[in-house]
């Protein structure tokens, strides 16, 4: 059977289980995986084999696995490399807030840059705390400065919330470890440093283009500030007005963040061509603790502690009563690893139909094409189904076999394209939508004026500027 007809049947399955059956996404690609496995024909699987460079041997052992064997074992491959990550930064996003420490950045942020650009702030701080926190926490957590703030300049209520998304929003698609970009730059094969430095670059463009409109939009319409379900703003205006003696350090509030990233690169670096070139001297001891520490599941675990260490100082608490604030947050991030190893294994076994070598003839041997396509999957998927990280994990799977062709640049661009196209049109079936929607107090047609565009706008320019760096540095 043509791969692209396996591709439908998936694409079909998982959208027809979301929407019109009304399955958890989890449940809906297991079974899209199951049937795609079903019918896959002994030939996709060789292909696939042979495009991984697999000995004979794991060639007909693969074959001869079941149906339910392979998605499992596409499942189990996915969790090992996701799983840890995903639960470690769970465990850092719900410190962070606990103890204040997200509260600090913020303060800090706009502290600097001054109250008459408080939005710029609010934009900064989103993009660097969407990175550990989901970003509906990040809304959460600063919707009542950016509600209290309106209230004190009585103006620019938009632009504080438009500001918040352009940040938050663009850094939770590019930037692991949050699950979509995790598992995105694990099954194209690339390092989580070049995924944190290309994710880094380009969304800071796509959000200050973000910001851009919002800063637009702001001039010619001022939207009110309304009472909310959620909170009454005194309510609102107490927590923000806490007194910022009671927070953690601002350096103590950035290192389960900055820390991370900064071993991380530095060991992806360390280890480029270009890095050994330009330190070919360096301490042999140096270098070894570079790449323990720059270890993902390392430098998380470190963040994770360090993070805790903050909230146990913050609360003035034992050990024990720190701990008990943490299964909520683990809960949570058990449900994202499901979905995220389910969507990689329908992935992986979208991968064995043979749908890369497919896509790469129809591509013309124009390997830039690649990268609007993969944006334009994705795009078509989160229209569809509404999450982005479903759109990502299934446009992975789709696109992923091309990644390993000799494409002429490195397939980091693969999964910011990725990444980027998963910003495109979000709409009343985006939970996201819904959050942001009743939080603020904006109407449905006033969500759709704002949000809509301004992702649309940043999804746009990120695969814009995807494409140039691709061409004028492929990092190869």
């Amino acid at each position: 059977m043509d791969p692209l007809i396996l591709l439908l049947i998936g694409i079909a399955a998982v959208m027809g289980g979301i929407l019109v059956f009304k399955m958890h996404p989890f449940l809906a690609l297991t079974l899209a995986a199951l049937l795609v496995s079903l019918f896959t024909p002994e030939s996709g699987i060789r292909k696939f084999g042979e495009s991984k460079k697999m000995s004979e041997v794991q060639i007909e052992k693969m074959v001869d696995q079941t149906i339910g064997k392979r998605v499992a074992t596409a499942f189990g491959g996915i969790a090992t490399k996701v799983g840890l990550a995903i639960a470690l930064a769970a465990i850092i996003g719900k410190c962070l807030l606990e103890s204040g420490a997200a509260d600090r950045i913020v303060r800090s942020f706009m502290a600097g840059v001054g109250e008459a650009r408080a939005a710029l702030a609010f934009m900064m701080s989103g993009f660097l705390l969407g990175i550990p926190v989901f970003f509906d926490t990040v809304f959460f957590l600063m919707i009542p400065l950016a509600r209290t703030l309106r209230l004190k300049t009585g103006k620019h209520y938009g632009l504080y919330i438009m500001s918040i998304i352009a940040g938050g929003t663009i850094s939770h698609s590019l930037v692991p470890p949050t699950p979509g970009p995790l598992l995105v730059a694990g099954e194209l094969g690339v390092e989580m440093g070049e995924m944190i430095i290309a994710g880094l670059v380009i969304g800071a463009v796509a959000s200050l283009s973000g910001y851009a409109y919002a800063k637009w939009h702001d001039s010619k319409f001022d939207l009110p500030l309304r009472e909310t379900e959620d909170g009454q703003l005194d309510q609102l205006k107490a927590l923000s007005e806490r007194d910022t003696s009671q927070l953690p350090a601002l350096a103590l509030s950035l290192a389960p963040i900055v820390l991370p990233m900064i071993f991380i690169t530095s060991q992806t670096i360390l280890n480029s061509p270009w890095g050994k070139a330009q330190f070919p001297d360096l301490n042999p001891s140096f270098l070894g603790f570079i790449r323990t520490m720059g270890d993902p599941i390392v430098a998380l675990t470190v963040a994770a502690l360090i993070s805790l260490v903050t909230l146990i100082m913050a609360k003035k608490q034992e050990l024990k009563e720190t701990m008990a604030t943490l299964p909520p947050a683990l809960k949570d991030a058990g449900m994202i690893i499901l979905i995220t190893s389910a969507g990689g294994a329908f992935g992986g076994i979208l991968q064995q139909t043979g749908i890369g070598p497919r896509l790469e003839e129809m591509s013309g041997g124009m390997q830039l094409a690649v990268l609007p396509l993969a944006w334009l999957i994705t795009a078509v998927v989160r229209v569809a189904q509404g999450s982005a990280t479903v759109a990502m994990i299934t446009a992975v799977g789709i696109v992923g076999g091309m990644a390993t062709n000799d494409l002429g640049f490195n397939p980091v661009y693969i999964a910011i394209a990725i990444g980027c196209g998963s910003k495109m049109l979000p709409w009343f079936n985006d939970s996201g939508f819904w959050v942001i929607c009743k939080m603020s107090g904006f109407t449905e047609k006033e969500t759709l004026q704002t949000v809509t565009p301004l992702l649309s706008i940043m999804g746009i320019v990120g695969l814009i500027v995807t494409m140039i760096l691709a061409k004028l540095w492929p990092m190869v």
